[in-house]
């Protein structure tokens, strides 16, 4: 089969290979973007609850995790989030803020991978879906040979840009690092980030009942810190706050929760035992927590007593419950319901301004391949778009 010759092949139609290919034919380049699924962007459409949290007005290399640091900074300050947000107003794409400066649309997240399709479409770039790529070669002349189910392609530039792990049922696979080590990269072990947390048998009986209940808390542990809702569920720990720290977590520790963070619980039950000894102490936590999961925290039996017959150190004790509640996870939910895959391509081996390999000239990683991973509420997408857009000005 007659190989065809193009500029630049880039495998993914993912935020990243999308934001890529924008960029690469702006410069002329002759650009075909290749996807093994029936869709462009599905992840795009999903995110957000279908609403697409696209990125975020407040963007640093701090809520950025790599064995490398320093290496996302560069890409982030060429393509901010406000060239970004510039490009969604030209468009006249509706959206809002969140908590945490989170940026949604107001629709839907079709908008976003319609603009994106849109600006594929004036840059001249072929998209080829339902492609499945069968093997990649380099050629002695620095070109690389793809086989693919629907023909044989040689490209100059090779783009991988194929995500991770997370969320296999679309069809999330470890394509991406395969390729790497195959053109000998190193690929630092990868895991579920942004995930639910799954609990032991004893902590799962104790709070199943309270399945529904979001709590305002700040959840901690040796490397980070969140405040945000936590969300109890029939499988264990999910909401944001949850979310945020899985990405920090590992496996064997526990966490601490205060779910009283404004409150200082020891100093205002000392004072309402002064004003109102008989009052129990379930009525007086019921004012800032779910009487369910009061009882299921502290236990039926202290709850029901009154204030009168507890001492100064057992309000000591059960502020430490309330403010430094430690539970020990059993694992996570996984890649099944995660949103972002921690570990990637080692980022030592990529130049942090093109992307390009270091190990083999013409292919480059971008997204979520890579070892960057975002925390939760746009970061990840302003990855995608930073690092695609990088690799665009050169490829």
């Amino acid at each position: 089969m007659t190989a065809k010759s193009i500029d630049v092949l880039i495998i993914g139609a993912s935020a990243s290979g999308l934001m890529c290919a924008i960029e690469a034919g702006k410069r002329g380049r002759k650009v075909l973007l290749l996807d093994h699924a029936n869709k462009a962007g599905k992840k795009i459409l999903m995110s957000g609850g279908g609403r697409c949290n696209f990125t975020n007005y407040d963007i640093s290399a701090e809520q950025f995790i790599s064995h490398n640091p320093h290496f996302c900074k560069s890409a982030l300050s060429r393509y901010t989030q406000w060239d970004f947000i510039a490009l969604v107003n030209e468009y006249n794409i509706p959206f809002h803020e969140r908590d945490h400066g989170q940026l949604f649309c107001d629709d839907s997240a079709k908008d976003i991978l319609t603009m994106l399709l849109s600006e594929c479409a004036h840059a001249g770039v072929e998209i080829q879906l339902n492609c499945p790529i069968q093997q990649i070669e380099k050629q002695p002349n620095t070109a690389y040979t793809v086989e693919t189910a629907k023909g044989v392609y040689t490209a100059e530039s090779l783009v991988i840009a194929t995500g991770g792990l997370s969320i296999p049922k679309m069809g999330a696979s470890g394509f991406g690092y395969n390729i790497a080590k195959q053109f000998g990269h190193s690929v630092w072990p990868t895991s579920a980030g942004l995930v639910p947390f799954t609990l032991h048998e004893t902590d799962k009986a104790r709070l199943a009942e309270l399945s529904g209940i979001a709590i305002d808390c700040i959840v901690s542990n040796a490397r980070n810190s969140f405040r945000e809702n936590m969300l109890l569920t029939h499988r264990g720990l999910s909401g944001p706050a949850i979310l945020q720290i899985s990405s920090y977590w590992q496996a064997g520790e526990s966490v601490v929760i205060n779910v009283l963070p404004d409150l200082a619980i020891e100093t205002l039950l000392k004072e309402k035992q002064r004003e109102q000894p008989k009052t129990h102490l379930k009525t007086i936590l019921a004012e800032h927590l779910p009487k369910r999961f009061i009882v299921a925290l502290l236990g039926e039996e202290s709850v029901n007593k009154p204030l009168q017959s507890f001492s100064h150190e057992r309000f000591n004790a059960l502020a430490k419950q309330l403010h430094e509640w430690q539970i020990k996870p059993n694992s996570t939910e996984g890649y099944r319901t995660a949103e972002v895959t921690l570990g990637g391509v080692n980022c030592d081996e990529l130049s942090s301004q093109t992307m390009e390999s270091t190990k083999s000239a013409g292919l480059y990683f971008i997204g979520e391949v890579v070892d960057v991973t975002g925390w939760l509420g746009g970061y990840n997408f302003q990855w995608a778009w930073s690092s695609g857009w990088c690799a665009g000005q050169v490829v």
